[in-house]
């Protein structure tokens, strides 16, 4: 067992959690990872409407009767989807966990806290953990350049970032982007963190819904295997390398690209079919450097277990048989 603030704080056996993914994270998976001793996070806008969070969260609930959690993902957008109505539903389904990311969440933090339940806010920067700290969230979860999805715009990497955090953040903060296995746990206990959360590994499991000949993909892949598109429009994301990934960075290094050039190319229902008939090169979809590191498809169980006795293996036997000198002179 490996007890840290993060275990106590959201009552779950293991120093690992499965933060939000767009099209991901659903109550097969979420259940899954909980059942497993670790905290798993519904993806709230990946239900249609309100009503269908609800459903969904309903589910989650009859597949396990342990602590899982629902993000919250506030984007800029055009015509923005009905945050109060979504947030209402986490509230009124009795979800005491959320993971908020995204565009300054006060309002919903305030709310959130209102009702007793407790918010990790997850960010990409130092000064934007400390601004939520300040906001009141309960914990952190930094997001390293390594990571799917969105890195932000400051390129720093998970073994700077999560120790400058940590320097300066109070509340327990779980770390982010690059992690899929024992050795990213402990260094990242190492780096000050209180746990990891893991995205593209949890994606590669067979409780994940997402088609089989992605995961395949993923296990195929190596840590080269992804691009950053949006980098021009400073919206930088990170996604799995493709023909239209090349696309898209090949448009943007022309120069003076705008969303209009490349809007027909990244929608996200095209990595939605990606996801659901398993054509890995039909759109766009996020994975991060990890999947270097990943070489099969276990079940959630299977990860988890596996993670944590390796993670106690590495602390017990080889760290501590580094310090065999001390020891030694110690005992004379």
């Amino acid at each position: 067992m490996i007890k840290t603030r993060f275990t106590e704080l959201f009552g779950v056996e293991h120093p690992i959690a499965q933060g939000g993914m767009q099209w991901v994270g659903r109550a097969e998976l979420v259940a899954g990872v909980a059942n497993a001793g670790a905290l798993g996070f519904i993806t709230a806008l990946t239900q249609p409407t309100p009503e269908d969070l609800r459903k969904e969260i309903a589910r989650c609930k009859e597949l396990t009767d342990k602590p899982f959690g629902v993000n919250l993902t506030i984007l800029p957008a055009l015509k923005p989807p009905p945050y109060a109505e979504y947030r209402q539903a986490i509230i009124e389904s009795g979800v005491k966990i959320v993971e908020t990311a995204g565009y300054k969440p006060q309002e919903h933090v305030d709310d959130f806290k209102k009702h007793g339940i407790k918010v990790i806010h997850k960010c990409t920067a130092v000064r934007h953990a400390l601004s939520a700290e300040r906001m009141g969230v309960d914990a952190i979860s930094i997001d390293g350049f390594e990571c799917a999805g969105h890195p932000g715009e400051d390129d720093i990497p998970g073994l700077i970032l999560i120790p400058a955090a940590a320097d300066k953040v109070k509340i327990p903060m779980i770390a982010s982007g690059g992690f899929g296995d024992a050795r990213g746990l402990v260094a990242a206990l190492a780096l000050g963190a209180e746990g990891i959360n893991m995205g593209t590994r949890f994606m590669c499991t067979k409780e994940s819904a997402i088609h089989q000949k992605v995961k395949e993909q993923i296990v195929a892949n190596d840590e080269r295997a992804t691009d950053l598109i949006f980098r021009t429009l400073h919206n930088t994301a990170r996604v799995a390398k493709n023909a239209v990934s090349q696309e898209v960075v090949a448009i943007e290094a022309k120069g003076g690209a705008k969303i209009e050039d490349i809007a027909h190319l990244v929608s996200g229902q095209r990595g939605k079919v990606v996801y659901e008939e398993g054509d890995p090169d039909y759109g766009i979809w996020s994975a991060g450097m990890v999947q270097g590191l990943i070489h099969d498809i276990p079940s959630c169980e299977e990860l988890v277990s596996r993670i944590i006795s390796e993670a106690e293996q590495i602390m017990s036997s080889r760290l501590a048989g580094m310090m065999g000198g001390k020891k030694a002179a110690a005992a004379e």
